[in-house]
């Protein structure tokens, strides 16, 4: 598989640049994987909605340059679909045996993602109803396409 996590913003945090170049690591034997960061807007507290959509369609122009034509476009979303982790790996595994290998994850900033953004997502995926960092989510998602990997070659992995 080819995979992409396209991302705004960067990572400042020592810990969760060490966990994810872990993971990163691990990956590599299973896929090939990128982190594309796009920079994000700044965004001062006590934004109005108008501010918040400008600020929001920035960084989704940012973000849609970098699709792939052909590729499953994965979009992070609060309101997306939630899958255990054997589940998502049954997601991947069906979407290489359809000859969908190319796959790009979206995170977006803090203020979330734009409408058109979301509008282009072949799949919406929630990790929770919860509201994490996006910066964090990265590490996350990360790990659970790692595992996913692993639930899906039969190989173990603690539960």
């Amino acid at each position: 598989m080819n995979i992409r996590l396209i991302c705004a913003g960067k990572i400042k945090e020592k810990y969760l640049i060490q966990g994810i170049s872990e993971y990163m690591k691990r990956l590599s034997r299973y896929a090939r994987i990128e982190i594309i960061e796009v920079e994000d807007e700044k965004a001062p507290d006590n934004l109005s909605q108008a501010e918040e959509a400008i600020i929001k369609e920035k960084e989704a122009a940012r973000i849609s340059r970098h699709f792939r034509d052909g590729a499953v476009k994965v979009i992070l979303d609060i309101e997306g679909k939630s899958y255990s982790s054997e589940e998502f790996s049954a997601v991947l595994q069906d979407y290489g045996l359809a000859g969908r290998s190319q796959l790009d994850f979206v995170i977006g900033g803090s203020l979330g993602l734009d409408q058109g953004i979301i509008r282009q997502a072949d799949l919406l995926l929630s990790f929770s109803r919860l509201t994490f960092p996006h910066q964090l989510m990265r590490l996350i998602l990360l790990e659970q396409i790692y595992r996913a990997f692993r639930i899906a070659r039969g190989e173990p992995y603690h539960k």
